[in-house]
């Protein structure tokens, strides 16, 4: 999730991990071509101008991200039509474009039209402030992959470069105001979870025809995270650990009849635009998923404690008392009446995520020479010692 070579005060150097090379690309010929798209997509004599293209440090390692303004003449039979037929309106947006596979991306397919399908479908079911999604381009020609067009909205992103417990708008935060976005973050999830039929509503997230209980499209999305470590690990190392934490969760799965919801997947923080800490634009949809509701909260929780943990090494005092895992349940309880159940499971499910895609940005960084590869793979997962310490049972215990 972010650049960061921790070092004890005897010098060890724990880990590094490489956020993927940002882009290349020229931002006027970017400009050049988000105008001819948007001339083919917008009403005749709408004469689309794109201006202000810029290339953001994303705060993830998903697709890439051009901000960019775009001014035209707007019509009745404007999809974004908001003043007088004839009016000329500049509109803020984002394009969010999937990675070439000469990047060596962190996922094997990152399915630009189901992203754009999930938001769509979550803006209409719901009150979590999704930005509105505009037009979905599968064509490849016009940038050179697949992409779509979103709404832009102004907020404070917590940030992961230098993560924000190391010292940020959200350490320099009042204990009250930090609570208000602990307590709205929960509801993002409580919105999302509460979003009826999700296999009806969504059902082109529907794994292996995995049935409707949170405990049957767990099972599903287990199986695809095993297909994922294989796929990461293809052309390079194995992990003794990750493969420890797979046989682990395989062998446990909980018991549960309860319907599976709409999980949002890379549920953190830093995926949430903030304005007074409420949330007014929630990003990233990558990893949404059907599955069980403690998938989303453990996610959430553990990417705190993750970087809590960075804290730590780096001789911090980070932000022990915010985001906690017993004060997160309990106001999940709270927002939708539902117990939280199986938290180490779950947490350890999402340390494993974690540690896929970690292995995957080391691989990425030792084939683009940005690091070198350890004598012991197990060391390209920056969390190594929480993942032995949640599969010894000692984890939570310490961090409480």
């Amino acid at each position: 999730m972010s650049t960061a070579n921790i070092t004890q005060d005897n010098g060890e150097n724990f880990a590094e991990v490489a956020r993927p090379t940002g882009s290349q690309r020229d931002t006027a010929e970017l400009g050049r071509e988000l105008q001819e798209w948007l001339t083919g997509r917008l009403p005749d004599g709408a004469d689309p101008v794109v201006s202000d293209v810029r290339l953001p440090a994303a705060n993830g390692m998903s697709s890439e991200t051009i901000l960019f303004d775009a001014t035209w003449t707007e019509s009745a039979t404007d999809p974004l039509a908001g003043a007088e037929p004839g009016t000329r309106r500049t509109h803020q947006l984002v394009a969010r474009v999937e990675p070439g596979a000469s990047s060596m991306p962190i996922f094997p397919s990152y399915e630009m039209g189901t992203q754009f399908a999930v938001m769509k479908t979550v803006r209409e079911l719901s009150d979590v402030p999704v930005p509105a999604a505009y037009w979905s381009e599968p064509d490849a020609g016009p940038l050179g992959a697949p992409f779509f067009v979103m709404q832009r909205i102004d907020g404070d992103v917590p940030p992961d470069v230098m993560p924000y417990n190391f010292g940020s708008w959200v350490t320099e935060a009042t204990e009250e105001q930090r609570r208000a976005l602990q307590d709205s973050s929960v509801g993002i999830l409580a919105g999302l979870h509460a979003i009826p039929d999700p296999l009806e509503h969504f059902p082109f997230l529907r794994l292996h025809d995995a049935g409707p209980t949170a405990e049957q499209s767990f099972r599903a999305h287990l199986a695809r995270q095993r297909g994922y470590y294989e796929w990461a690990t293809a052309d390079g190392p194995r992990s003794p650990l990750i493969e420890r934490c797979l046989d682990r969760l395989e062998a446990n799965v909980p018991a549960d009849d309860s319907p599976a919801v709409l999980c949002w997947g890379d549920s953190r923080i830093g995926n949430v635009m903030y304005r007074d800490f409420t949330p007014v634009a929630v990003l990233d949809w990558e990893m949404a998923a059907i599955g069980p509701r403690e998938m989303d909260l453990a996610w959430m929780i553990f990417l705190h404690r993750f970087f809590e943990d960075l804290t730590t090494l780096a001789g911090l005092p980070g932000l022990p008392d915010f985001m906690r895992r017993d004060d997160m349940a309990a106001r999940y309880r709270e927002l939708t009446g539902h117990q939280p159940e199986n938290l180490d499971y779950y947490s350890l499910y999402a340390a494993l995520r974690h540690a896929i895609v970690m292995f995957r940005v080391q691989s990425r960084a030792i084939a683009f020479g940005q690091s070198e590869r350890p004598a012991d793979p197990d060391d390209m997962i920056l969390h190594r010692k929480a993942l032995e310490a949640m599969l010894d049972d000692t984890y939570w215990a310490q961090v409480r």
